[in-house]
């Protein structure tokens, strides 16, 4: 319950004026973990990928790529910004990578969260 009310009121206004699709990507995450995930963007359409995440666990990182692994974009060259917007000049599948950087001063405890991936388009 607590993730939905967290996506609800801490996710979905940063789509705006993007419309959610209404697919809900999560994944519980810790410190060093590595998720992927394919989505599906139809040719002509303007999106917005939201990587949502609670600030406990610090910078996440997120690479876009084509499904011949070509690096499309990474939040890592933009300030480590929570999403991106682009249009999908063809009919695609595009892999979204999701990084949860390590904490230094950690010690034995390891943070972790659900992280979240929307996804927004215009109509």
């Amino acid at each position: 319950y607590s993730q939905k009310r967290f996506v609800k009121n801490k996710c979905l206004p940063v789509l705006k004026p993007f419309v959610y699709n209404g697919q809900l990507n999560s994944a519980n995450l810790a410190e060093g973990d590595i998720a992927e995930l394919l989505l599906t963007f139809c040719g002509g359409q303007n999106y917005r990928i939201l990587i949502c995440s609670p600030e406990v666990l610090g910078n996440v990182e997120f690479k876009l790529f084509d499904t011949n692994k070509n690096l499309i974009f990474s939040n890592k060259d933009h300030d480590y910004i929570n999403y991106w917007d682009f249009t999908s000049n063809t009919t695609q599948q595009l892999v979204v990578r999701v990084k949860v950087p390590k904490q230094e001063d950690s010690g034995d405890i390891k943070q972790s969260g659900y992280v979240s991936i929307l996804v927004g388009f215009k109509e």
